[in-house]
């Protein structure tokens, strides 16, 4: 009995003990690490174990550590545009303006899909070492969405061109594939920027003031916002200019009024670097860098890319101008970003946390990055179908100009490393057989005029490729493009004189021989300065890594080029406003009237498509229909092609009405004689003008006409239809 009686005791005992540490182990565990919980319940927790002090030191980019707390330094600055930037070896992909082109969303979303899992990946390995380094976080300041009103704009490679629809497709789809489609954790945070109302002048873009009404704000410069937001983007980007004498970081009516309580946006606002201190510096709209600390969080800004909220934040409560409500409200949105990344969970939790170093710079990364130059470069001129190059009618190959090896050329701006670059020298090299004789000659540099080399060897050869073009240390952002005569802008259209006097020269060298001008940067370039000299033109952008295996692919037939403009090319910048003018008016192919190079939209292709209406419009529509149209598309060409089948929409005749606009797209790949069905929607209310008497979007009723082809002058199909009240 009493042997029975022990052994009881003993297992109580024990008993005991287990539950004692396992309500000690629960207890050990605060209610903002527990993932069961919701986010805000965790936030508020979170918040009243910080001391104000602490709270503050989480509203600098450079985000400190709370070790008691289990907190670790975090710096939010991440970047990138088209693939990890700066960040050691990682995909780089054509640069943005480039992958507009494509006028492809979905294959975006699978670029910023891998884009995503080789940041995650990094990430990963990098806290597995105790590594908080910038640019190897989750957080990222992309992409840049603002509108691409003026060629002069250094930074205007960065976005998706100059149309607010397309701008809006393409940015939403980069969203989502950034940050995943899992129900409870991000992937990683995208961030659109820079809002609002800024494309240039970079040279002055710390103090420039940009004039713009309510309705070319809300139809042009705002749109692409407001679709990402819908879109669930997590971040948005306050931008360094004024707008309408308000600088960016501390307007409360875009900020608050608009982003959140319009919009409904829920992520969190970030500034620009340094833009904060621009409030008092350059722009001089508060004395001192306390004041701008309470109105920018006041403004509705969370967090700040300097150090002006961490410095004089505390003075700024002290001086009674920001309470600590204000700061709670601020970090609250900048702590629920964390905590959706998994910051404070248990990582084997998180879906994204086995991503490791076979998740970067990989085969299929590689693939991708090559399909997507392939469908982004544009083919602006094919002078007696000389292109595409049947392989065995050339045994020797000049491929000569100052971009061919350019690693600049290839890679952009906000770009990664890689250890795989392939140029245009090694991609043409590479596709062709052993037997076949390729050479390389620099040609030119971007100044000399007279001095050239390979023109005698490029005499010798069967067929001649020059890459001329810019760079993006001649255009982009300021300080960044240093060669830039105009701050990271361009001061003309002009290709450098010494790649005009060159392409004169090969053209005397070559005589009747092939010669096929490659073009690479990131904006309209004067094309017809070189144009009479080149059989055939590709415009190449800014291509990434796997560029120079496209433009073979290209070259030799392996694909037809499907890429269309993002944006007009003007004839000449005398056409254009002044550049500091931000009014619409005769801007982009929405305003404009005049003569154009080539138009929004255009790409040429080695195939040809016929179009027929595969369905009628309605006579009449109101404000909840949707315009419904299906296209039978046929390849009525020689080769296999894609095909990119654009909607416009003309609207009735009434002031400040577009010319066209664009309303949908769809691109179709199509084998030779094959057809195949497109169907594009457009939601009437989509066609909504904003009224400048009522301060209100208003369908305007009366006449429309859809109109259907491969660029914005393109007219292979119309339909007219009415809108009712």
């Amino acid at each position: 009995m009493a042997s029975t009686i022990k052994h009881k005791l003993l297992s109580c005992l024990v008993m005991l003990a287990a539950l004692l540490k396992f309500s000690t182990a629960n207890a050990q565990v605060p209610f903002y690490k527990d993932a069961s919980q919701s986010i805000d319940l965790r936030v508020k927790d979170l918040l009243s174990k910080l001391t104000l002090e602490e709270k503050i030191s989480l509203l600098g980019y450079r985000s400190q550590a709370v070790p008691r707390l289990g907190i670790p330094a975090y710096n939010w600055w991440n970047e990138a545009l088209h693939g990890v930037a700066r960040a050691g070896e990682a995909t780089i992909f054509p640069q943005a303006i480039g992958m507009a082109a494509t006028f492809n969303d979905d294959l975006l979303k699978q670029v910023s899909t891998a884009i995503s899992t080789e940041a995650r990946a990094k990430y990963n390995l990098a806290i597995a070492q105790d590594r908080h380094l910038q640019y190897m976080g989750l957080t990222f300041w992309t992409p840049n969405i603002n509108i691409f009103r003026d060629p002069r704009w250094g930074r205007g490679q960065e976005t998706y061109g100059e149309d607010p629809f397309l701008t809006g497709r393409m940015g939403s789809a980069f969203v989502k594939g950034l940050q995943g489609d899992d129900p409870k954790y991000l992937k990683a945070s995208a961030t659109a920027k820079h809002f609002a109302v800024h494309s240039g002048p970079e040279a002055t873009r710390d103090k420039f003031d940009a004039k713009v009404d309510e309705k070319d704000l809300r139809e042009t410069y705002l749109y692409a916002f407001h679709e990402l937001v819908k879109n669930h983007v997590e971040s948005v980007m306050s931008a360094y200019n004024r707008v309408n004498g308000v600088p960016n970081s501390i307007n409360k009516v875009l900020l608050t009024d608009i982003l959140r309580k319009e919009w409904g946006f829920n992520g969190h606002v970030v500034t620009d670097c340094g833009a904060l201190d621009d409030v008092y510096l350059t722009h001089k709209t508060l004395p001192t860098a306390v004041e701008v600390a309470a109105a920018a969080i006041k403004a509705g800004v969370d967090l700040d890319c300097s150090s002006i909220l961490q410095n004089d934040g505390i003075k700024a409560i002290k001086q009674g101008l920001l309470t600590e409500k204000d700061v709670d409200q601020a970090l609250s949105a900048i702590l629920r970003t964390e905590f959706k990344l998994g910051f404070y969970d248990d990582q084997t939790a998180n879906p994204y946390h086995g991503y490791g170093a076979d998740s970067v710079h990989n085969d299929q990364h590689l693939a991708l990055a090559r399909k997507v130059a392939q469908q982004s470069m544009v083919l602006l001129k094919n002078n007696n179908n000389v292109l595409p190059f049947k392989k065995s009618n050339y045994s020797s190959i000049m491929v000569v100009g100052p971009n061919a090896a350019s690693l600049d050329a290839m890679i952009a701006n906000y770009h990664g490393t890689s250890s795989k670059v392939i140029n245009f020298v090694e991609g043409i090299t590479g596709a062709v057989d052993k037997a076949t004789r390729v050479e390389y000659d620099l040609g030119c540099d971007y100044k000399d005029t007279t001095h050239f080399g390979g023109t005698w060897a490029a005499g010798n050869a069967d067929a001649t490729i020059a890459v001329i073009g810019l760079s993006p240390v001649l255009e982009g952002e300021a300080g960044d493009a240093f060669l830039s005569e105009s701050g990271g802008d361009k001061k003309t259209l002009s290709l450098p004189a010494s790649e005009i006097a060159f392409m004169k020269e090969l053209r005397k060298s070559v005589k009747n021989k092939p010669l096929v001008a490659v073009i690479t940067a990131g904006s309209d370039i004067d094309v017809s300065a070189i144009e009479p000299y080149a059989d055939a033109i590709i415009f190449a952008w800014y291509p990434g890594e796997q560029g120079g295996n496209a433009l073979a692919d290209i070259i030799f037939g392996e694909v037809s080029p499907s890429g269309h403009l993002p944006l007009t090319f003007y004839k000449d910048m005398s056409d254009l406003p002044d550049y500091s003018d931000y009014n619409m008016k005769n801007r982009t192919y929405r305003y404009y009237t005049g003569p154009v190079q080539y138009p929004f939209g255009f790409g040429l292709s080695y195939t040809t498509f016929n179009y027929t209406l595969g369905s009628k419009l309605k006579t009449t529509y109101k404000k909840t229909d949707t315009v419904a149209v299906t296209v039978n598309v046929k390849n009525t060409g020689k080769f296999n092609g894609d095909e990119v089948v654009q909607a416009y929409i003309k609207y009735p005749n009434i002031d400040r009405m577009p010319v066209k606009e664009l309303k949908s797209f769809k691109r179709i790949s199509l084998e030779q004689d094959k057809e195949g069905v497109v169907t594009l929607k457009i939601p009437v209310q989509d066609l909504q003008k904003w009224d400048l008497a009522t301060h209100k979007w208003k369908l305007y009723p009366g006449s429309y006409k859809l109109v259907l082809g491969s660029s914005s002058t393109d007219e292979k199909l119309t339909a007219d239809f009415k809108i009712s009240n």
